[in-house]
């Protein structure tokens, strides 16, 4: 199973991860752009993909798909000192956008070819 559930797909769903949780943080920055004091967040890439790939599959079963232990590592939200900036935020939105549906894409092909070999080999 390992050879159909390699490495890109662990990296994959931390991606998709990763991008869910930034969507989150970048609109309530901008919910809470209006509210005195407010400082807006974000997430590091470098520091998710880091544990991304440290997670393991494992199983009690040769047969056996394994699971990630836990759940997904948690991360470490920074904190900015500057006000929340509308355009910033809105083209940060944009681009978590993009490169969330370019994963979902990869993650799709990924998928299709396990289909296709799977198909063939009948």
């Amino acid at each position: 199973m390992d050879i159909l559930f390699d490495k890109t797909m662990n990296l994959l769903s931390g991606m998709l991860d990763y991008r869910s949780t930034r969507h989150k943080i970048i609109i309530s920055n901008i919910a809470n752009m209006d509210t005195e004091g407010f400082k807006p967040s974000d997430i590091s890439f470098k520091q998710v993909l880091g544990k991304t790939n440290a997670i393991q599959m494992t199983t009690t079963d040769p047969g056996h798909i394994g699971r990630k232990e836990g759940g997904a590592a948690p991360v470490e939200v920074t904190t900015s000192e500057e006000k929340v900036k509308i355009d910033t935020e809105m083209a940060n939105l944009a681009e978590n956008q993009l490169m969330y549906n370019m994963t979902v894409d990869m993650l799709s092909r990924k998928f299709k070819a396990i289909k296709t070999v799977l198909t063939e080999a009948k």
